[in-house]
């Protein structure tokens, strides 16, 4: 009989799925390494030779996950064939993730309410934030909106309090909500 040889995933992989699941349940800096290290199974040394340090592993997990959100958002907007109902599908889309049990809010909002300004941890923010302002642009441009850059803001506020909204109310029909509002303000611009 031939042993069957599980290989595990690279240790940096593991860190980084660690990282996500305990930086999105408890924070960036409520997480210790020493926790990230245990649930990845990893040696300390590994860490550091992976990331070199928290900072960098924090970076890395906001990173991921902006990927991860810009993706999901791309491939599910692309089933729209209506620029307006694409643009209102960013709030479908939004609802899906608000629906999920283990919905914990924004992990970039999360993140930069716990951290000072300045740092790795602002800089993935803002980089996430400048995306999804200039795709809320692009699909109020689409959409036919008479000021597009007018549009994205009036959405980004809504789209922040719909994400607060079903984080703190534990209600992701908030994003229904805000899917309506948002409907209310395109047509006000077409």
């Amino acid at each position: 009989m031939t042993a069957v040889t599980i290989k595990k995933p690279p240790v940096r992989d593991r860190l980084l799925a660690a990282a996500d699941e305990l930086f999105y349940a408890e924070g960036v800096h409520t997480v210790g390494i020493d926790r990230v290290i245990d649930r990845a199974g990893v040696a300390k040394a590994s860490l550091y030779s992976a990331f070199r340090s928290k900072e960098a592993l924090v970076r890395a997990y906001l990173e991921g996950r902006h990927e991860r959100r810009r993706v999901r958002l791309l491939h599910s907007l692309a089933a729209y064939e209506d620029p307006r109902e694409r643009l209102l599908g960013v709030f479908d889309v939004l609802a899906e993730v608000a629906g999920a049990p283990t919905f914990r809010g924004c992990a970039f909002y999360n993140a930069s309410a716990e951290s000072p300004d300045g740092g790795a941890v602002q800089e993935v923010c803002d980089t996430t934030r400048a995306w999804t302002r200039g795709l809320f642009t692009e699909l109020a441009r689409d959409a036919g909106a008479r000021d597009p850059e007018q549009l994205t803001a009036q959405l980004m506020v809504l789209y922040d309090g719909a994400m607060a909204g079903a984080r703190m109310d534990r209600r992701p029909q908030a994003m229904a909500d805000a899917r309506s509002v948002a409907a209310t303000l395109l047509a006000a611009q077409l």
